[in-house]
C-alpha cells in the first residue's frame, strides 16, 4: 500500500526558512518522479517541485524558482523540499505525491504557515 509520512511544517515568519521530509513506502520509491504540491485555503492545489527518479531534473512552480529546493535520498526513501524566504503566500497544506500510472497517491501533508 503507497503511503506517505510528511512532517516538517510549522509557523514560521516572512523571510524564514523550513524542511520539509516525506518518507515514502508500499512502491520503489527510487524509480518515480516524487512531487510536492500545496493547497492553501479556499484554492486549487497545484504542483510545487518535482524530481525526476533518474539525474537531477526538476521542476518548480514559477513563484518558488531560486528560493525552494527538491531533493531526495533513494537510501532513506525520503524526498524533502527546502525552503528559503517564504512569503506569506506560502501558506498551505503541503503534501508529497507520486504518479503510479493510471493513479495519483498522495501523502496527508503538513501545514506551513508564514505569519508575522
Amino acid at each position: 500500500q503507497v503511503s506517505f509520512v510528511e512532517s516538517g511544517g510549522a509557523v514560521v515568519q516572512p523571510g524564514g526558512s523550513l524542511r520539509l521530509s516525506c518518507v515514502a513506502s508500499g512502491y520503489s520509491f527510487r524509480t518515480y518522479t516524487i512531487s510536492w504540491y500545496r493547497q492553501a485555503p479556499g484554492k486549487e492545489r497545484e504542483l510545487v517541485a518535482s524530481l525526476a527518479a533518474i539525474g537531477s531534473n526538476s521542476r518548480y512552480h514559477n513563484s518558488v524558482k531560486g528560493r525552494f529546493t527538491i531533493s531526495r535520498d533513494n537510501s532513506r526513501n525520503t524526498a524533502y523540499l527546502q525552503m528559503h524566504r517564504l512569503e506569506p503566500e506560502a501558506t498551505a497544506d503541503y503534501s508529497c505525491s507520486v504518479l503510479l500510472p493510471p493513479a495519483r497517491f498522495w501523502g496527508q501533508g503538513t501545514q506551513v504557515t508564514v505569519s508575522p
